[in-house]
């Protein structure tokens, strides 16, 4: 009986120990002001950047995907989506020693009047990866790997920056005050 009492006050000053210190579980990256409810992704169906937008705008439930440019209240797209792959240094004999990966988005989001909320803005990431061609399998894995992890922390990017867009401001035309 002592030994439950005690550990229900453990449990009891643990939690309010926690809530003291300012711990929050990290919700949605989306809030709740944004200026739209509803959004149009024109970006192509088979592309896998567009599937991990879609999956975490889905997964925040603040903002509901659309199907039609006609529906949405902004519609967000990317022009440009490009990875690129350069050498950074050579061995002695010439050969690669370390590759910089870069992959590059231009996003942007206009309303259903085409009036630019987020004007065209370019994310650029870069990683750099050492290579031995002894291990060209496992490299070619950890390229791969590289690529998917700059596609997750540009969704994530994209969605801070969607979250982060303030409605215009209405302008009173001359002579109705």
């Amino acid at each position: 009986m002592l030994k439950n009492r005690r550990l229900l006050c453990l449990a009891l000053g643990s939690t309010v120990l926690l809530s003291a210190c300012g711990f929050k579980l990290r919700g949605s990256l989306l809030g709740d002001d944004l200026p739209f409810k509803s959004i149009y992704l024109d970006i192509p169906q088979n592309s896998t950047l567009g599937a991990e937008l879609r999956r975490n705008i889905r997964g925040s439930g603040e903002l509901k995907i659309v199907d039609t440019r006609e529906e949405a209240e902004a519609i967000l797209d990317i022009p440009s989506e490009r990875r690129q792959k350069s050498i950074l240094s050579l061995n002695s004999q010439g050969r690669v020693r370390e590759f910089a990966l870069y992959y590059h988005v231009t996003v942007r989001v206009r309303d259903q009047h085409n009036v630019e909320l987020l004007p065209p803005t370019q994310i650029s990431l870069k990683r750099d990866m050492t290579y031995n061609e002894n291990q060209v399998l496992a490299k070619e894995g950890e390229e791969v790997m590289l690529y998917r992890d700059m596609q997750s922390d540009i969704v994530q990017q994209i969605l801070r920056r969607v979250a982060s867009i303030q409605p215009p401001t209405s302008i009173a035309p001359a002579g109705t005050e």
